[in-house]
C-alpha cells in the first residue's frame, strides 16, 4: 500500500513538472512570435522601416528581400542628403555609392563600393551575391556589372549636390580629410602634394578632428528577420560628404557596415566609417552576442571598442538577436534615434537611446 501511493505520488509530480514546462515553453513562443519578424534600422527613416516591413510581414518575403527594399525605399527617398543620389558630393562634385547585403544563413553577401552613374545599389550589391562568386565589386568595373546585369546608366548629381559642392569650393574646401600637405589643407584647397618638412607635420591623428555627427552620418544600415527565422543585414551610403575621390568608408564592408549570422543575430554601424572599419563593430557586437550578452550591451561593447582609441568618435550601432530582442547604443551625441518594427509594437517605431559617456 506504502509502495503503490509513493508510485502514486510520483507520477503525480512528475505529470505536474511536463504541464509547467510545457506552459512555460508555450509562453516563450508566444512572447517570442510577437517579437519575429522584425526590422530594425539606423536613423527615424520610418518609410524605410514599413517598406521592410510590408516585405516581410504582409508579403511574406525573405529577410533579403525586406533588407533590400527597406534601403531601396532611403535611396529612392535620398534620406538625409547621405542616402542615394544627389547627396555628399566628393572632392570632385560627384556623389558615389556604397552598398552590401548579407545573408546571415548562408553567410554569403554582395557589396559595391563607389559606385558611379547607377542609383540602385543595394539592388546592384544583391545581384553582385546572388549572380557572382565574388564579395565586392568597385567604381567602372562595378558600374559595368551593373549595366551588364540590366541597370540603368544616369547621373548622381542634382542642383543640390552641384550647390553643395560650389559652397564648398568657395570655402576654401573646409572641412576635408587631408593632412601632411601642402598647401595649408585647413586654409585652402588642392591639389596637395605632400609636406616633407618635420617642423610643420601634423600627427596623422583624427581623433580630435571628426567632422561627422547627426546630419553626415553617411548610411541607413538595416537588419530584418523574416517569418522563417531568416536573419539578413544590409547598407546603403552615398559616403562622406567632400570626401576623397576614391574614398571607401565602412558601409561595404561585412563586419563593419554591417553583418549577419543566423545562428546568432545581426548588427549595422552608422557613423565615423573610417574609424569604424578599423574596429569591425557590427561583427564585434554579433560575437559578444554569441557569447550571451543582451543586445543593447553588445552594441555597447563595440562603440566602447572604439571610443577607447577614439575618444571623440561619433556613431551608433543597432543590433538584433536571433529570438527578435534588439537594442541599440551610441557615441558623440546627445541620444540616437532608430527605428524600428514587430508584431509586439504593431507599427513602425522610433525609439531613443542615450549615448554613452
Amino acid at each position: 500500500m506504502f509502495k503503490n501511493s509513493r508510485t502514486v505520488i510520483f507520477i503525480l509530480l512528475f505529470v505536474l513538472l511536463g504541464i509547467i514546462c510545457i506552459t512555460g515553453s508555450m509562453k516563450y513562443y508566444n512572447q517570442n512570435w510577437e517579437k519575429v519578424p522584425v526590422v530594425i534600422n539606423t536613423w527615424p527613416f520610418i518609410n524605410a522601416t514599413q517598406s521592410a516591413w510590408n516585405t516581410v510581414y504582409l508579403k511574406k518575403k525573405s529577410a533579403l528581400d525586406a533588407v533590400e527594399k527597406g534601403c531601396s525605399t532611403c535611396e529612392d527617398e535620398q534620406c538625409d542628403g547621405t542616402v542615394g543620389f544627389g547627396g555628399s558630393p566628393d572632392e570632385s562634385g560627384e556623389t558615389t555609392l556604397d552598398a552590401m547585403i548579407m545573408d546571415g544563413m548562408t553567410m554569403n553577401m554582395g557589396a559595391v563600393a563607389a559606385l558611379r552613374r547607377v542609383k540602385n545599389a543595394i539592388s546592384v550589391a544583391r545581384y553582385v551575391l546572388e549572380h557572382t562568386q565574388h564579395s565586392l565589386l568597385v567604381g567602372d568595373l562595378a558600374t559595368q556589372f551593373a549595366l551588364s546585369m540590366g541597370f540603368k546608366e544616369e547621373p548622381l548629381e542634382t542642383n543640390i549636390s552641384h550647390n553643395m559642392w560650389q559652397n564648398w569650393k568657395e570655402n576654401d574646401c573646409q572641412p576635408n580629410f587631408w593632412v601632411n600637405v601642402k598647401p595649408d589643407p585647413t586654409k585652402s584647397c588642392g591639389p596637395y602634394t605632400p609636406d616633407t618638412n618635420i617642423t610643420r607635420r601634423h600627427k596623422n591623428d583624427p581623433k580630435h578632428r571628426s567632422i561627422f555627427s547627426d546630419k553626415n552620418h553617411d548610411t541607413i544600415g538595416m537588419i530584418a528577420i523574416d517569418t522563417a527565422g531568416r536573419i539578413a543585414a544590409g547598407t546603403s551610403t552615398n559616403g562622406a560628404k567632400f570626401k576623397i575621390p576614391g574614398r571607401v568608408g565602412d558601409s561595404p564592408i561585412p563586419g563593419a557596415g554591417a553583418y549577419a549570422d543566423g545562428s546568432v543575430g545581426a548588427a549595422a554601424a552608422t557613423g565615423d566609417g573610417d574609424v569604424m572599419m578599423r574596429f569591425l563593430p557590427s561583427y564585434l557586437a554579433v560575437e559578444e552576442m554569441r557569447r550571451g550578452t543582451s543586445p543593447s550591451y553588445a552594441g555597447e561593447l563595440a562603440i566602447r571598442r572604439i571610443v577607447t582609441y577614439y575618444p571623440d568618435f561619433v556613431g551608433a550601432i543597432v543590433v538584433l538577436r536571433k529570438d527578435g530582442e534588439y537594442g541599440a547604443a551610441c557615441h558623440g551625441l546627445q541620444s540616437f534615434q532608430f527605428s524600428v518594427c514587430n508584431s509586439q509594437l504593431g507599427q513602425v517605431t522610433v525609439q531613443t537611446v542615450s549615448c554613452v559617456q
